[in-house]
């Protein structure tokens, strides 16, 4: 339920709420100001008598990762008016957004670019005897300012430890579990009901590698009845899917990298250095450069060139500058 006396509410004497910006299953997000700063910041509220909470949880982990490049820094925790509330840093838009933004394709350079940077999240967020469980597009956030072209990993609700970090004992193998994460990224294993490790997440990313080279995925889309019936779907068409059939049609560093994690054992230590060379061996070879000019910052330049075209009289633009703003708006 959104938060009522939005404009009233103040945390801890310093956080003023301004907005709601989201929404999950845990609660609201918004947006506030630090009245002694003037810094914005994003608060996550959750009902004290929320049915399954998990701020304190989550909370808990952002301090396991503090100081980490890419984690967003936690400001305050605490309870308000009958909501726990996470104040953190406020960060730009997810990966999900950004992709509709860029017309839900995103060009080579940029699937390479954000590999690398994926990739080093989770291996930080592995270092630290945690496994994510839900890596998806949503879960990755851009930085703002002069963050903007570090990508974060967020939401570490379904986070969990695969790793004693004293005894360095890891957690057993068991199967028949329900299904954790989403669907649409859930590794094989997953879907298996097998209990999830280090490999999980990895596979769950060249899935959403893959999604942002295609567009889509191969069991999006499924229609069933219920929502057991469509996992099940899901499982069926994915498990169905090859990686060769997956991956046909782009550069044969996307199928080494799926293979390489579909082999994995489940209490394997990942080779990250491995995972990211291949790609970064492809960036070289196609001239690209990691200059972090992604497809979105891109298109604002020419969306900016083109505003600046519009500009440069006062009648409008000619005939000539309207054609080159036809030709930059769809090349």
């Amino acid at each position: 339920m959104a938060l009522r006396g939005i404009s009233d509410f103040v945390i801890a004497d310093c956080y003023k709420i301004k907005r709601k910006i989201g929404s999950g299953s845990f609660g609201e997000i918004y947006s506030a100001v630090n009245i002694q700063t003037g810094e914005e910041v994003a608060v996550k509220l959750e009902h004290v008598n929320a049915k399954h909470q998990q701020l304190l949880y989550e909370n808990k982990v952002y301090s396991l990762l503090a100081d980490g490049i890419g984690i967003p820094r936690i400001q305050y925790f605490g309870i308000e008016n009958g909501y726990n509330c996470l104040v953190m840093d406020l960060l730009g838009h997810s990966l999900e957004d950004l992709f509709s933004i860029c017309q839900r394709r995103f060009s080579l350079k940029t699937v390479l670019m954000l590999a690398e940077q994926m990739i080093t999240r989770i291996e930080f967020m592995h270092t630290n005897c945690l496994i994510h469980r839900d890596i998806k597009p949503d879960n990755f956030l851009m930085g703002l300012g002069l963050y903007s072209t570090t990508v974060y990993i967020i939401d570490f609700g379904l986070a969990k430890r695969f790793k004693n970090p004293r005894t360095k004992i890891h957690i057993p193998y068991r199967d028949k579990k329900s299904l954790t994460g989403t669907a649409r990224y859930a590794s094989i294993n997953a879907h298996k009901g097998i209990e999830l490790s280090r490999r999980d997440d990895l596979e769950s990313l060249g899935y959403v590698l893959m999604y942002f080279n295609r567009g889509s995925l191969p069991w999006q889309g499924l229609v069933a009845n219920t929502t057991k019936q469509k996992y099940e779907r899901i499982s069926e068409k994915k498990m169905s899917t090859s990686i060769e059939n997956l991956c046909r049609g782009y550069p044969e560093e996307f199928k080494m990298y799926l293979t390489y994690c579909r082999q994995l054992g489940f209490e394997q230590d990942p080779d990250y250095h491995h995972l990211r060379k291949p790609f970064q061996r492809l960036c070289f070879s196609c001239k690209y450069e990691y200059d972090w000019m992604f497809d979105w910052i891109v298109q604002k330049q020419q969306r900016q060139c083109v505003n600046s075209i519009g500009s440069m009289t006062n009648v409008g633009p000619s005939n000539s500058q309207q054609k080159l703003v036809s030709r930059v708006y769809h090349r």
